[in-house]
């Protein structure tokens, strides 16, 4: 997989050349929710006349409650990317895993664009570590996103701390009752077997808000 991190970058295309008309070839763009894409407009739109494709702006949210503002902020974008030459499809997928978005709608020879500041998953990796691992495709990373505070997304973040929370106590509970056994092997494996489903209960909690 290619990374180019355009952050920086001027591409270039010939002033009367047709690229991205009609074009089965696309530019996947994954946009995050609550964040202002704004700044790197110039620059997708930029690798779109230079790569010849159409692009796909994909969007990617938890309920249908998001969906509609979602989406909105998504046609907005389309607007403002799309002219003669270029033409911009939006899709909003409703789930919690990017991977999963990205394999239902990667097609072979699509170009993916993600951002540097996109982490997911309960040690908050960056996304493009995820999807280089896992598509053999051209990857191109921006960067300069907005964090824009909502209400939503505030509650969702005290939701996956409170889980989190509320898993580790019951299972401290559960182990200070493990060790009021005798003391010996058998101890030593409830213990350890206790660790196993907590940690995965966590994994699947923080996945939710991931």
């Amino acid at each position: 997989m290619i990374k180019l991190d355009l952050s920086s970058t001027s591409l270039s295309y010939p002033a009367n050349s047709d690229v991205g008309r009609e074009s089965g070839r696309r530019l996947i763009v994954l946009v995050p929710t609550n964040t202002d894409c704004s700044a790197a407009l110039p620059r997708i739109w930029e690798l779109a006349h230079a790569t010849g494709r159409r692009i796909q702006l994909l969007g990617l949210c938890e309920d249908t409650a998001e969906e509609s503002r979602l989406r909105r902020e998504l046609i907005s974008m389309a607007s403002l990317l799309q002219d003669g030459k270029i033409s911009v499809e939006t899709k909003v997928v409703i789930g919690t895993h990017w991977l999963d978005a990205v394999k239902t709608h990667y097609k072979a020879d699509d170009m993916i664009v993600c951002f540097a500041e996109q982490r997911t998953g309960l040690l908050r990796r960056p996304l493009s570590q995820i999807l280089e691992s896992d598509f053999k495709a051209t990857l191109y990373i921006l960067s300069g996103l907005t964090p824009q505070k909502s209400k939503s997304n505030r509650l969702s973040q005290m939701s996956a701390w409170l889980g989190c929370i509320v898993i580790i106590i019951g299972f401290g509970i559960l182990q200070a009752k493990i060790i009021q056994y005798p003391q010996g092997w058998l101890q030593n494996v409830l213990l350890i077997l206790s660790l196993i489903p907590g940690f995965w209960l966590i994994c699947v909690w923080n996945s939710r808000f991931g």
